[in-house]
């Protein structure tokens, strides 16, 4: 898969503050040297905001990288600046899940792990229907039929000539769960199902058996970019998200989702959970 313009705009990032440590410079020497500020520099290194590809291959000279590494950077820096296809909504979307469609949009594989509701990627409309109707109350219908729009729309990246990879350990709390009704959920049920058998779709059960896990808090995605240093953790937090990228706590909710695969169900006695619970139904 391409890298998309915020994976080169972290790239770039990443790759500015490893020149400029190598050379042994402050932020605020490099800066004076291509006359920016210590703010501006330190937003490029960041990853936050626009950058000018002049100033790029400028640091890249002052920071004595090779031509191959110059034209690297500028070209990341070039291509940092096109925007995905939900910048032309006419309605607005909450500020965490543009950042979300953002990253989604450039992953080569999602880890999820789900304790209250089926992961969106693999939601049927009526099913993410009613889990917007019930966790915000005060929306109307037209707000409603908006953010169900934008989780149809981004499930398209599974059907990409080169889709991320899904893996999704799904707590059978969430099977259980009735939304919607008996025949949404039945409907739910059959389309994660049908998901699984996708060779790159992947769907564990954690089941109630299991007892103590490795994720009690809650659910999570571990969201993974082209390589380990550009991938971001998200949290669900009631009204939005929380966005995680430091070595730290990526590696903390790696651990945890390797634990819960371990634990939980292998994927045809996952298939075999979700048949009798739709049966149950």
């Amino acid at each position: 898969m391409a890298a998309g313009p915020t994976t080169r705009r972290r790239q770039l990032g990443a790759d500015l503050r490893r020149l400029r440590e190598r050379k042994g410079l402050t932020l605020e020497e490099a800066g004076t040297l291509v006359g920016v500020s210590k703010a501006t520099l330190s937003r490029y290194e960041t990853k936050e905001g626009p950058v000018k590809w002049p100033v790029v291959d400028a640091l890249c000279r002052q920071y004595d990288a090779t031509d191959e590494e110059r034209e690297a950077l500028v070209e990341l820096a070039k291509g940092a600046k096109i925007q995905g296809w939900w910048r032309s909504l006419a309605d607005p979307i909450p500020e965490s899940m543009n950042l979300m469609l953002t990253l989604e949009d450039e992953v080569v594989r999602e880890d999820h792990y789900a304790s209250v509701y089926v992961p969106g990627l693999l939601q049927t409309r009526a099913y993410a229907e009613a889990v917007h109707r019930a966790s915000e109350m005060r929306c109307t219908e037209q707000e409603v039929k908006h953010m169900v729009d934008i989780r149809m729309k981004r499930q398209e990246l599974l059907s990409r000539e080169e889709p991320p990879h899904i893996w999704a350990v799904v707590d059978e709390a969430v099977i259980r769960r009735m939304v919607g009704g008996r025949d949404t959920m039945r409907e739910q049920l059959r389309h994660l199902l049908t998901c699984a058998e996708s060779p790159h779709i992947t769907v564990q059960i954690l089941p109630f058996a299991a007892g103590a896990h490795a994720a009690a808090v809650g659910s999570f995605v571990v969201l993974g970019g082209p390589t380990p240093a550009l991938d971001v953790v998200y949290v669900d937090i009631l009204g939005g998200g929380l966005f995680m990228e430091k070595p730290e706590e990526l590696e903390r909710y790696r651990l945890a989702f390797e634990y819960l695969r371990a634990q939980a169900l292998d994927i045809s006695a996952s298939a075999a959970i979700i048949e009798r619970a739709c049966e149950e139904l």
